[in-house]
């Protein structure tokens, strides 16, 4: 019974020694704020959210316009064809035509004549060239012949032959072409922009000569003075088959 009592008055007395604890309300937690260091970049989301931080001046953003699409019609402007056309005159490097008939490609063909093999024989109404080769056949090639004015028939040996000859225009042709207001060279040696081509075989004492061209598409037409023009790989054909002293017959 003593260490009942005992016992008792010890616990009331060590509740009276200890102080009351008031319990802790939410609107004390923080009765003084602690300090916050302000980051250097204001604009920082997070800075924007303390209360004690003063809330930097924003610019207002620009009030933006709806993007309208505007859809305008486009309408192709043709030129004139007069205005697409070039003169010749104008563009000497960008001829009209660029392309020969397949016609005047050079093949094997029937041909009857009493030539021997080896005669060149031309055709200057149908611009062909024949290397007559017997057995009725004949190796033909397409030519560029004399312009109205310049035509001429006759027959002649071939007395000399050369590789990318030179070119000296005879003196009536350079007064004839400076009348037109187009100036000849004196002389133009041999190469790929001469008019004489890759090749010439000279025919008989005359000027007249069987040579290549610079102006390929003129193969089929006439428009020299008097010359038998061929493309270049076809008269470098035609010189490997031919000897200095064959006839040439023009028609």
């Amino acid at each position: 019974m003593f260490e009942k009592s005992t016992l008792l008055a010890a616990l009331i007395g060590l509740s009276v020694a200890l102080p009351v604890v008031q319990p802790a309300q939410a609107s004390d937690r923080y009765k003084s704020r602690p300090p916050v260091v302000i980051s250097p970049d204001l604009a920082a989301p997070w800075v924007l959210q303390l209360g004690g931080a003063q809330r930097p001046a924003l610019q207002a953003p620009r009030a933006t316009q709806p993007q309208v699409r505007t859809y305008q019609r486009q309408v192709q402007r043709r030129a004139p064809e007069a205005a697409l056309v070039k003169p010749v005159a104008a563009r000497p490097n960008k001829p009209a035509r660029t392309q020969i008939d397949p016609v005047y490609l050079p093949q094997t063909v029937a041909y009857e004549t009493p030539h021997k093999p080896g005669t060149i024989v031309i055709d200057t109404n149908n611009r062909f060239l024949y290397l007559v080769a017997g057995n009725g056949q004949a190796r033909r090639y397409g030519v560029g012949v004399g312009k109205p004015g310049f035509e001429w028939a006759g027959k002649h040996k071939v007395t000399a032959k050369r590789e990318w000859p030179d070119w000296t225009p005879p003196s009536e042709m350079i007064a004839r072409e400076a009348a037109k207001g187009h100036y000849l060279p004196a002389r133009m040696e041999g190469g790929p922009q001469n008019p004489l081509g890759a090749r010439a075989m000279y025919l008989g004492s005359t000027l007249y000569r069987i040579h290549g061209t610079n102006a390929p598409w003129t193969i089929g037409s006439a428009v020299s003075s008097g010359c038998i023009r061929m493309r270049n790989e076809d008269v470098v054909d035609l010189y490997e088959r031919v000897d200095v002293g064959a006839t040439v017959v023009v028609m």
